[in-house]
């Protein structure tokens, strides 16, 4: 069976979050639906993968969190970018490229 776009997810998560976040202060719901709404649908993001990412950036320094209120009047821990945050996914969004351009190399060739 062929993999889904899900199914190479795992590797880019952080990438993807970390970019969300450069929009400004997000809780997960947010992130995870802006990724779907850029990608159209492609990407969805399970929650348990959602927050243990959330956590594990967390952890690293790149993201810092803060409890509030989201629009629905609930509460909720909004996640923002730190600067060591902003230079990881500088650092991710160019090994991201160099991957996608050496899939896409290799795609590219002719099948014999």
């Amino acid at each position: 069976m062929a993999k889904q776009p899900n199914d190479l997810l795992h590797g880019s998560l952080d990438v993807l979050i970390l970019k969300a976040l450069t929009l400004g202060p997000f809780h997960g719901y947010d992130v995870s639906r802006w990724i779907e709404d850029r990608t159209g649908g492609v990407l969805t993001i399970e929650d348990a993968a959602l927050y243990k990412a959330l956590h594990r950036l967390e952890e690293q320094g790149t993201v810092e969190a803060d409890w509030g209120v989201s629009d629905s009047n609930r509460k909720a821990k909004f996640y923002r970018l730190t600067p060591r945050g902003r230079r990881a996914l500088r650092a991710e969004t160019q090994v991201c490229r160099e991957y996608a351009g050496a899939v896409a190399a290799v795609l590219r060739v002719a099948e014999r």
